[in-house]
């Protein structure tokens, strides 16, 4: 049901591609807003595609407290559940638990944890992890893996990344042909290069439909993030789709695409846009900084959302200040765009091979080079 297609290559590796899944076309690279419950805060999913948002990310760990997968499943699915017909990609829950440590026992079967909700007792294994996903009918699943809370632990890296291949290999054997959810394997291996690349090759030998980067910006120097990042993703297939999790401020897009990411999530610009931080093409403002109190300019002169079209930076202002949900909303919706925007021009800047000068015009108007923001 997965389909991938690389259409344009930079000579550093930046690609433009297209993503088919059953629920629509996504053209890469792409960012997806993070819906961890089954929403992205703020927003209907009918100002999701008035944003140009083509797919979404939830959380099936979350979702499988509540209301429970089987519960969405009986209800139609996530797409229905949800009213969103786009592209949906579902992360396992590997993270979560990791930030969830003291609650959870892990060990080679799975990991057993008390719900953060009502104290009850869970166990989610490779195995669970797969059925969850499938039972809310998502386009990509992302497979059960294990961080490590310290990156530069060598031996902790180890044993993270070979207990996330055996887990692999376990939903693999669980699913072995991928259906109408696709499952997607996460490479670890913390800061060590070598760890990284025994892990990528013994994930590729898998032949799962696309694969993902894990256990980077956890805690770790900004500086060997990027370092990780740009090793890493010349160890996965390059026929398949690659995606960095959980990495999404602007200067890092622009840097992860260059390389060769076809995928991107993050919580920056809707949780930024609830706390009153605006993404502009020259930086980020607060909105609740009394300089914006007389302000009738839009947010961003440049961009083309609800936001900037209609209400002044005063206005967002006031009802930031006032607590106004719709300030929230209106933040958010600018972001969302914003974010869209962006990757429409790396994708354009990709297709007609003017990557460099691009991203060189990027960092000079947002201020800096893209490590020295880090």
């Amino acid at each position: 049901m997965l389909g991938f297609e690389v259409i344009a290559e930079t000579a550093r590796g930046g690609r433009r591609g297209r993503l088919q899944t059953a629920h629509g076309t996504v053209e890469t690279p792409a960012f997806m807003p993070v819906g961890t419950y089954g929403t992205v805060r703020g927003l209907t999913p009918a100002q999701l595609l008035e944003a140009h948002v083509s797919m979404i990310l939830c959380n099936a760990y979350h979702l499988a407290l509540r209301p429970g997968a089987e519960t969405i499943k009986r209800l139609g699915g996530l797409h229905r559940f949800m009213g969103w017909r786009g592209p949906i990609l579902t992360d396992s829950g590997g993270y979560q638990l990791f930030s969830l440590a003291a609650r959870v026992k892990l060990d080679e079967r799975g990991a057993v944890f008390r719900s953060h909700l009502d104290g009850d007792e869970y166990e989610l294994t490779p195995e669970r992890a797969v059925d969850v996903q499938r039972q809310l009918g998502v386009d990509i699943g992302m497979l059960f893996d294990v961080l490590v809370s310290v990156p530069g632990d060598r031996r902790a890296a180890a044993e993270a990344a070979a207990r996330t291949v055996r887990w692999a290999e376990r939903s693999r054997r669980h699913a072995p042909d991928s259906g109408a959810t696709a499952f997607f394997a996460i490479m670890q291996g913390g800061l060590f290069d070598e760890l990284r690349a025994e892990n990528a090759a013994s994930l590729a030998a898998l032949d799962f439909p696309g694969y993902a980067v894990g256990g980077l910006s956890v805690g770790e120097e900004r500086a060997e993030t990027m370092r990780m990042a740009e090793f890493a993703v010349g160890l996965l297939p390059t026929e398949k789709p690659r995606y960095m999790m959980g990495m999404g401020a602007p200067r890092d897009l622009v840097e992860l695409c260059g390389w060769g990411y076809d995928l991107f999530d993050c919580v920056i610009p809707t949780r930024n846009g609830r706390n009153g931080t605006l993404f502009t093409r020259t930086g980020e403002i607060s909105i609740r900084n009394a300089a914006h109190a007389l302000d009738e300019r839009p947010v961003d002169d440049a961009c083309d959302c609800y936001t900037c079209r209609t209400f002044s930076r005063a206005y967002l202002h006031h009802l930031a200040k006032r607590g106004e949900m719709l300030a929230a909303t209106l933040a958010t919706l600018h972001n969302v765009r914003f974010y869209q925007t962006l990757m429409e021009e790396i994708r354009a800047a990709l297709a007609a091979d003017e990557y460099e000068r691009f991203a060189a015009e990027f960092f000079s108007t947002y201020g800096g080079t893209a490590h020295e923001l880090g």
